[in-house]
């Protein structure tokens, strides 16, 4: 072999040993984190964990810091990995783990300043109580990660209390929709919406007795999947609901005098500045004809690339007097949003959870310093009931259209000042004895005395239309004088559409298309097309489990939503679809779609739908009657492989509490899985699924004896 040769040969030799040895120290299974000095972590707390028959857990102790210790042991017993990633997010290094895909989550961390407002405002917005109490549940986490350092992920722990703050700052905005503005500058799919259905009636229509419905619609897993737990301190900290992975306090439920819950609001909480830059010096721009100078920093994003093998780039970040900004082709942007630079939530939420009357628990909402946004509905066992259209509404100028980019060159568009509470949207023990809210406007939360849209201006942004849950509640609501808590249960549950919802008026508008025009636009037989339209003809609005056009309809809207949001297999609130004008030649490709895709994986286009319509978790697989934007409401995913839409979204964890004349109170909950949705061959993963798809629910109590008297295990954290 020639020198040359050999040399190439050797050389090829080295580069594969190089690369052989990259791959096995990439992909080998790296070591544990030495965790051991965290095994003591919270030694002086002193929590006991109750576990009843479900898995669910009710954490006993002498403080509130004591049960917000044990809270957070018990919850990462049961999803710990999502815990962490959560953590990891509030960081700005999700993408470690993750890899690129969260990168763009961990740039809006610096993008957005989170960590600089919490360091700034921990001690402003947070009393020391309150406090005591994220430190105890961070310590809680850094107990388990020392007890089991094989679930721990590498460089997270110890977290603080302000690693938890953290993640309620960086969750709060892209609740009420700032992804999706900063979407819209760069470009990117928006993501899809949701819903909740929330309803309160008091004695005078409920004979006597005082009931809430607390029907929360979220993701089925994930950083905001509900997570159900009750917490008992002897300092007066005892409540049972939900909460987000992560969270040291309770977000919705009940402390036995008073409950309270939230649906998904949509105010305009955003607003775009276009900035105008000295095109002599880019860095700097003009406000009320003075130049100034664009706050700069680099942000590193740690990105895992392979196995172990990550790399750090580093993007950078722009601030102005009016908030992050954003550099486009077409111009610089700055963007403003509600809550911006506050940290206040757990404070807020633990005074409410706390509050033992009306005018304790409305004290907090009223100082506007913790949540942005959101409906509240509220019941106490005085029978009163409350709802408020929640929001920090911006105070903004008048004589801009607000909907579109303002201009960013006088400080007359920079608003500091939010419209006070008592100036929202709300009613307060109506007339008809009930308040209800459905993702919808503010304007029909009863059925009198509701608030006067034209009291409120087009600036401040209030913009929620009807949805079919709102429009059913109202209907089936006003056909009851008298309601029980049976019938609550019952409306919970319903399965019809009513007649001017989105999902009918889509249905009409399948049926009446022309059929030739169909078949040719998605290349499928027009006997297929005429059948699918007879089938929707005869359709009845309702999605119990065997109804045999529901799958039609819903398939087809979720082809639809994959049109028009650019997001596949997500089936999107058809209410929603309706305020967008579709194509025809979308809506006949998508109506195509759904024939073929039924045809070809069910083999029939009248399928029941519980048939279709799955809950699928491990080796549980039920079926489910419900649907998109139903009072009994049920998101899916489309499954190719066995023509199923497999759901992840909707109904999740359902309260109900029932506050009787005679004192008694009676309250029930249900949950789509189960306590332990995050580890997968627990006996607990899924148990209450069955529960769930059948409609029924179990009890609920804060009685120390009736839960010492059923608990199946008791043991303090970190014990067995």
């Amino acid at each position: 072999m020639p020198p040359l040769a050999r040399w190439i040969v050797r050389m090829l030799l080295a580069v594969v040993g190089l690369l052989g040895a990259f791959l096995l120290w990439a992909y080998w299974p790296a070591s544990p984190p030495d965790l051991s000095g965290l095994a003591e972590a919270g030694a002086a707390y002193r929590a006991e964990i109750l576990r009843d028959a479900y898995g669910v857990p009710h954490v006993f102790g002498a403080t509130d810091a004591d049960v917000a210790f044990g809270l957070a042991y018990a919850h990462a017993e049961d999803d710990f990995a999502t815990i962490q990633e959560v953590l990891l997010a509030g960081r700005g290094r999700l993408a470690s783990v993750r890899g690129r895909d969260a990168a763009p989550g961990d740039y809006l961390v610096g993008l957005l300043r989170i960590r600089e407002t919490v360091a700034a405002r921990y001690e402003v917005d947070l009393d020391p109580h309150v406090r005591g109490i994220v430190e105890a549940y961070a310590a809680g986490l850094n107990r388990y990660a020392g007890l089991h350092p094989d679930e721990a992920l590498p460089g997270l722990f110890p977290v603080s209390g302000e690693d938890v703050v953290a993640v309620s700052v960086l969750e709060a905005p892209l609740l009420f929709g700032l992804d999706a503005v900063l979407a819209d500058l760069y470009a990117e799919p928006k993501p899809p919406g949701g819903g909740s259905t929330a309803i309160a009636v008091g004695p005078s229509r409920a004979g006597g007795h005082t009931l809430l419905l607390s029907n929360t619609h979220q993701p089925w897993e994930g950083p905001v999947a509900w997570y159900e737990a009750s917490v008992h301190s002897d300092e007066g900290w005892v409540f049972t609901g939900a909460l987000f992975p992560g969270m040291p306090v309770h977000a919705l439920g009940t402390n036995g005098d008073l409950a309270w819950t939230f649906t998904a609001n949509h105010p305009d909480l955003v607003d775009v500045f276009r900035l105008e830059l000295d095109p002599d010096d880019p860095s700097r721009y003009r406000v009320d004809g003075e130049w100034l100078e664009l706050e700069r920093r680099e942000v590193p994003v740690e990105v895992r690339l392979a196995g172990r093998f990550r790399w750090t780039v580093t993007e950078e970040a722009l601030w102005s007097v009016y908030g992050p900004v954003v550099r486009r082709p077409e111009g610089t942007y700055a963007v403003r949003y509600a809550g911006m630079g506050t940290v206040g939530i757990y404070q807020q939420l633990f005074e409410m959870a706390t509050a033992r009357s009306f005018d304790e628990w409305v004290a907090p909402l009223r100082r506007q310093g913790g949540l942005p946004n959101f409906n509240v509905v509220y019941a106490d066992r005085t029978g009163r009931i409350f709802y408020a259209y929640h929001g920090l509404l911006p105070d903004r100028a008048p004589g801009y259209d607000w909907e579109e980019v303002v201009p960013g060159t006088t400080r007359e568009t920079l608003w500091t000042d939010y419209l006070p509470f008592d100036e929202l949207p709300q009613v307060l023990d109506p007339p008809s004895g009930f308040v209800l809210n459905a993702n919808s406007d503010p304007w029909s939360a009863s059925l009198e005395a509701a608030p006067d849209p034209e009291a409120y201006p087009d600036r401040l942004g209030i913009d929620d239309p009807p949805t079919n849950r709102s429009l059913r509640a109202l209907e089936l609501l006003a056909d009851d004088d008298l309601v029980t808590l049976v019938d609550l249960e019952r409306l919970e549950r319903d399965v019809v559409y009513h007649e001017d919802s989105a999902p009918v008026r889509w249905a009409r508008r399948l049926a009446e298309t022309d059929a030739e025009r169909i078949a040719v636009a998605g290349e499928v037989p027009l006997e297929a097309v005429v059948r699918a339209q007879e089938l929707l003809a005869t359709w009845d609005r309702g999605a119990d489990l065997d109804d045999p056009a529901t799958a039609l309809v819903v398939v087809t809207l979720s082809f639809v939503h994959d049109a028009v949001v650019d997001r596949d297999d997500v089936v999107f609130p058809p209410s929603r679809l309706v305020e967008v004008d579709v194509p025809d030649a979308v809506v006949d490709r998508a109506f195509a779609a759904a024939i073929a895709w039924l045809v070809e994986r069910r083999r029939a286009l009248a399928v029941p739908w519980g048939e279709v319509n799955r809950l699928r978790r491990g080796s549980v697989d039920l079926p489910l009657d419900g649907g998109p934007d139903l009072l009994r409401a049920i998101y899916g995913v489309r499954d190719g492989a066995t023509g199923t839409l497999v759901g992840i979204a909707g109904d999740t964890y359902t309260l109900f509490v029932d506050w009787g004349p005679d004192g008694e109170t009676t309250m029930r909950s249900i949950h789509h899985y189960g306590a332990a949705a995050g580890r997968p061959g627990d006996p607990h993963h899924a148990d209450q699924a069955p529960l769930f798809a059948a409609h029924r629910t179990k009890p609920v109590t804060l009685d120390e004896a009736e839960l010492r008297a059923d608990a199946v295990r008791v043991y303090a954290p970190g014990g067995s």
